[in-house]
């Protein structure tokens, strides 16, 4: 097997909980990974900032070189040192969203987040505690009164619901908006509204591109519908033992072990017989 691009999805895939993860661990591969020229890439529906911040402690600053970001579910592409692509919704989408949810039922409790390059908004409602749980993945949140008057490039539109089944939130977009848009769920009862298009799968064909990388060379590894572009793509594509039920539906092919126990390094560890 010659694989060159490892994509990982890092919430509920790469990361233990939250912002943890071996950080030893993963610089030994990384290491290795160095040596092999395999790049490895942070797929997420988190901002690139985050996942930049994500790595930013590794001690061995060479290694930084080797890890490349998809962002915001492929919104935005970088390598480790230049961005490649970006896009934005258009205006017209965001309001017309914004208004769908205003009168869906469903929404009386979710909240709407806007992420975009100079900031990420939320609604004046939005309480302190739910601030800080939204610092946690997001850059440079602001409150603001209305949503709808922002100056300011949008990557893409999250609806958040205080619970995680929100599969039918996402059909229930899909059969409105069509492909008008991309919707996907993106893990912690969140549905991201996106450029049409836009997936993981489109964004490391990016990265593909710029590197001369074929589909039969990548190995990725996810746990949610954001993930599914990606791991229905490619050959060598992992679904993590930990993820929903409906995913297992959809993929067969499972990473060795949980996000807890660090299966995606495990796992590259046994397919790519690297030192342990």
């Amino acid at each position: 097997m010659t694989i060159k691009l490892i994509a990982s999805d890092m919430d509920g895939t790469f990361l233990v909980n939250e912002d943890e993860y071996d950080q030893a661990h993963f610089e030994k591969v990384l290491r290795q990974l160095k040596d092999k020229d395999i790049r490895f890439v942070a797929a997420s529906g988190r901002r690139l900032q985050n996942l930049q911040e994500l790595f930013a402690p590794i001690a061995d600053k060479e290694l930084l070189d080797q890890i490349d970001y998809v962002g915001s579910n492929g919104s935005v592409v970088a390598t480790s040192k230049k961005e490649l692509y970006s896009i934005y919704l258009g205006a017209d989408l965001i309001e017309k969203v914004i208004r769908w949810n205003s009168g869906y039922a469903p929404s009386a409790n979710n909240l709407i987040v806007l992420s975009g390059i100079k900031g990420t908004y939320v609604s004046n409602h939005a309480t302190k505690e739910v601030i800080e749980i939204i610092s946690r993945f997001y850059p440079n949140v602001m409150q603001v009164e209305k949503l709808l008057e922002i100056d300011d490039q949008i990557l893409g539109v999250s609806f958040i619901w205080p619970h995680e089944e929100v599969q039918g939130y996402v059909q229930d977009i899909e059969d409105l908006f069509g492909n008008e848009i991309h919707v996907t769920g993106s893990g912690f009862g969140s549905v991201d509204i996106l450029p049409r298009d836009v997936n993981k799968a489109n964004a490391l064909q990016i990265l593909q591109d710029y590197y001369g990388i074929d589909d039969d060379e990548v190995m990725v590894f996810g746990d949610n519908s954001n993930d599914l572009e990606m791991l229905e793509k490619y050959k060598e594509a992992y679904l993590m033992p930990n993820a929903a039920t409906f995913m297992h539906e959809m993929h067969d092919k499972e990473a060795v072990t949980t996000n807890v126990e660090a299966g995606v390094l495990r796992t590259i560890e046994e397919k790519l017989s690297l030192d342990k």
